[in-house]
């Protein structure tokens, strides 16, 4: 298939190029050596990559408040919803996300029937059942642990057949017991942990909140810090550490802020003007930013990426380029994919989203795509 008459956008430049996209295979080609090859005037739209979430919970149903509940529909029932919030996603221009936490791997299961063509979907990689402390940070979903015991955690989502481990370093809002300040772990578990994952190839995504989880986060080496609340004793936001940045930086650590659209209820200057100044900081220092959403807690949309998006420009200061390689091409090489999606490149899986406007003038754009290919397959939107 080739279309012509695209303006693209590549996922790295700082403008879009006229020219055509050409897919075989379900992958960007130079050129196509089909005679018979279909050709498609897109009479001057916009491609962009397809975009990435680095952070959602296909399990959970952002209606649901009780995190309790969620299994009570039944794993045939819940299934079945991971897969329309799929179908949603993908429709929305998602055409990967890294799914960080569940109870019953059912996430595991619909990212096999989209990679084999059963599903429509986003790519998706999963992480199973996150390991977390006794009592701890989501205990429901199966991964609680003593120190001792996290390694036993780990293997047992390595036998699940996971892509990456996930570590509540800290606790968490929706848990019963658990506050965001606490770190749930010594420092050298958190260490020997991702010492274990690394040994089996696995990236590591750590959530934290709290000052001190992010500090032990930092110095173990994970790949993404979850959420990078710099939460103290004295609020959100108000505990921010440059050491620990520091740290980050030189480890290469990725933050995941997990902004989502939501967030525009934060109206408050002074709360606001703090946050966007820790992100200053934070990209001052070299850290850089991938967009997330947390997709699946209360109110937060599995397919909303697209609205989060102007959002996450303002809290973190980022220009519309600049977010828009942080849901492509920076994403991606986060999660380890960065050698098979997020650029329009060729040799790439054919991971794109057309528009009728420019979505690097206007985030606002991304809300109403045209047509989305994920892995060469025409998708229409919904």
């Amino acid at each position: 298939m080739r279309y012509e008459n695209l303006n693209i956008w590549d996922g790295e430049s700082t403008s879009v190029q006229q020219g055509a996209l050409v897919v075989a295979d379900g992958k960007f080609v130079s050129e196509s050596t089909d005679p018979n090859d279909q050709v498609r005037d897109m009479n001057g739209l916009f491609a962009i990559p397809g975009l990435i979430d680095a952070h959602v919970h296909m399990c959970l149903d952002p209606e649901e408040k009780d995190p309790l509940q969620h299994t009570a529909p039944g794993r045939e029932k819940v299934t079945e919803y991971i897969r329309q919030r799929a179908a949603m996603m993908v429709r929305a221009g998602i055409t990967t996300a890294r799914d960080l936490g569940g109870g019953e791997y059912l996430e595991l299961d619909v990212r096999d029937e989209i990679a084999a063509g059963k599903t429509i979907g986003p790519r998706l990689i999963c992480a199973g059942q996150p390991i977390t402390s006794v009592g701890g940070h989501c205990h429901f979903w199966g991964g609680e642990a003593t120190d001792e015991e996290t390694v036993a955690v780990l293997e047992r989502q390595r036998e699940k057949g996971v892509d990456l481990i996930k570590m509540m370093v800290t606790g968490g809002n929706i848990t019963p017991g658990s506050r965001p300040v606490d770190s749930q772990f010594k420092d050298q578990t958190v260490t020997n942990v991702v010492a274990v994952a690394k040994r089996y190839g696995y990236h590591v995504a750590a959530h934290c909140h709290g000052t001190d989880g992010i500090r032990q986060a930092a110095s173990a080496g994970v790949t993404t810090v979850e959420h990078c609340s710099w939460v103290g004793e004295s609020g959100w936001g108000k505990t921010f550490d440059p050491a620990v940045v520091s740290l980050m930086a030189n480890n290469g650590v990725w933050v995941s802020p997990t902004i989502n659209a939501g967030w525009k209820r934060f109206t408050q200057k002074d709360f606001t003007e703090m946050v966007q100044e820790n992100y200053r900081n934070m990209k001052a220092a070299g850290i850089r930013l991938i967009a997330s959403t947390d997709a699946g807690i209360p109110n937060v949309f599995h397919h909303d990426l697209p609205r989060a998006l102007p959002v996450f420009a303002h809290f973190a200061g980022l220009s519309a380029v600049e977010v828009l390689r942080a849901a492509t091409s920076d994403c991606a090489e986060a999660i380890g994919l960065g050698d098979i999606t997020g650029r329009i490149r060729p040799g790439y899986s054919a991971d794109f989203v057309l528009y009728e406007e420019n979505p690097l003038i206007n985030l606002e754009v991304l809300e109403k795509p045209f047509m989305v290919v994920s892995r060469g397959r025409e998708i229409q939107p919904g």
